[in-house]
């Protein structure tokens, strides 16, 4: 057993939560994080691609939920809008009609959650 075992248990909760992948340390390349542990190399995080990211979100907040978001009443799926938009989902390429479509609406209904925030 190494001493680095414990911390690798400690991110991967985090790193699952990001939909990242964890790798050793000498598979690492030029993109991913290489966490150090009490002085050495003890793992290697690939980040996902935004697209991904998104999906993993969504998919996360649907296993929260309990059910497809697209299943929510307009007041939640409303929430379900400014928890993405605070996360930089429509940032993404393709955000808009990604969360539409996990939605079951428009991407003019998602437009509009969004206006809605705003206007508040």
């Amino acid at each position: 057993m190494t001493g680095d075992e414990p911390f690798i248990a400690a991110v991967k909760p985090l790193v699952d939560a990001m939909g990242g992948e964890l790798l050793p340390p000498d598979e690492a390349g030029p993109e991913d994080v290489v966490l150090a542990w009490e002085g050495a190399d003890a793992v290697a995080v690939r980040l996902p691609q935004l697209a991904d990211s998104l999906d993993h979100i969504l998919a996360a907040m649907e296993r929260r939920r309990g059910r497809p978001l697209a299943d929510l009443d307009r007041k939640s799926k409303q929430e379900v809008v400014r928890i993405l938009e605070a996360r930089g989902a429509f940032a993404v390429r393709h955000g808009v009609e990604t969360v539409a479509s996990a939605l079951g609406v428009s991407r003019f209904t998602v437009y509009n959650y969004l206006n809605r925030e705003k206007g508040a």
